[in-house]
């Protein structure tokens, strides 16, 4: 399971360093694509596979569903670990998430996010986000 927060640097190159804790779930081999929030998803082969799967269900007639396949598979790509640990983040998903020199990787269960700093510190800030109110809201997901 992925998961923990973690604070690194984009080097010059577009080249981020994927925390030891983490490559051992991921594998070396894995998908970034554009995610929610402003941020990069990353998942394992297994289950980039898994959430393709999905995708192929949604109904090529609904335009919403359009919209969302397109999102997230056009800017897919598959990267793999140098020798350092070190993976390529493509320029254009790079600017998409704000990604120029820190950023911080969270895991959430089945994927990695990839956040600029600043934007995760306003995201995660108590203002912004309220753990009593979104228990409350997982109520209604049955959680």
């Amino acid at each position: 399971m992925l998961i923990g927060e973690y604070e690194h640097s984009v080097d010059a190159k577009g080249r981020l360093i994927m925390p030891s804790k983490l490559k051992q779930d991921l594998g070396e081999s894995f998908i970034v694509t554009k995610g929610l929030d402003s941020c990069l998803f990353v998942f394992s082969l297994t289950e980039w596979s898994n959430f393709e799967e999905k995708l192929k269900t949604l109904p090529l007639t609904n335009k919403n569903a359009r919209d969302f396949v397109r999102f997230f598979l056009s800017g897919a790509t598959e990267c793999e670990l140098d020798k350092q640990g070190r993976f390529l983040i493509s320029a254009n998903l790079r600017q998409y998430a704000s990604l120029e020199k820190d950023v911080v990787i969270i895991g959430v269960g089945t994927r990695l996010e990839i956040w600029n700093k600043e934007k995760w510190q306003e995201y995660s800030n108590e203002e912004n986000i309220s753990a009593d109110e979104i228990a409350e809201n997982m109520t209604m997901l049955g959680i």
